[in-house]
């Protein structure tokens, strides 16, 4: 039987979640960032954070907020500035937050690693390049790969379309994004979706991330955001 629980608040869902935690954070940019369940995490105060996502925040919403609150420490991303990172831009070139830039392809697979038990692997991504600083290096059929270590979260916080009572989880097009990855590679998955339908109300071969790596289920009202700002 899944261990999910659907609970009633966003703040319920991000209970326990404790300082000094790594957190997954799904989206791409904007798409399928868990809004909901970043504002209960503002509210609920954890601090000195780890967070691993595609981007530093966009604007002054999600991801942003939660920087703009003083709660992270480090940031993992790939893509740490765009047109409307000015809060990441800032913090960063005060020195009150750390940045590991990780290749998009590489910030995946290291995090489906992760979920798949994989102990390390070798990758071509970024040889001979800043980011190959420190890393094996192994030469296998004429070329050089960097060893790369999986991603592991404490917490995964993501968006899903619908999900039963299950756990069971489908998305929405782009809004799909890194979040099946992350919620394998977190010990505890916390999910906030747009409906919760009865057991049995999702195609089983629609299905995209099943009940067993899911803990946590919230059921909010969808929010669209543009840079600049709700719609």
């Amino acid at each position: 039987m899944s261990r999910a629980a659907v609970v009633e608040s966003t703040d319920e869902a991000v209970a326990g979640i404790e300082d000094g935690s790594t957190v997954l954070v799904g989206g791409f940019g904007l798409a399928g960032m868990p809004f909901d369940l970043i504002d209960a995490l503002i509210r609920q105060g954890a601090k000195d954070l780890t967070i691993v996502s595609n981007n530093a925040g966009n604007g002054d919403v999600g991801l942003a907020a939660l920087l703009a609150a003083g709660r992270v420490r480090k940031v993992m991303c790939s893509f740490p500035r765009q047109v409307d990172s000015h809060v990441f831009d800032a913090l960063h070139r005060e020195g009150r937050i750390e940045l590991e830039v990780v290749p998009q392809g590489n910030l995946a697979e290291r995090m489906r690693a992760a979920g798949a038990g994989i102990g390390a692997f070798y990758c071509p991504t970024a040889v001979a390049t800043p980011l190959a600083e420190g890393k094996e290096v192994r030469r296998i059929d004429g070329r050089d790969y960097l060893l790369e270590y999986p991603i592991r979260g404490d917490y995964a916080l993501i968006s899903a379309h619908r999900a039963d009572p299950m756990g069971n989880l489908v998305y929405r097009r782009t809004a799909r994004n890194f979040g099946p990855v992350m919620a394998t590679a977190a010990a505890t998955t916390i999910v906030q979706v747009g409906e919760v339908v009865p057991l049995g109300g999702l195609d089983p071969e629609a299905v995209v991330t099943p009940s067993v790596h899911v803990d946590r289920i919230v059921r909010v009202d969808t929010r669209h955001y543009t840079v600049q700002g709700a719609r």
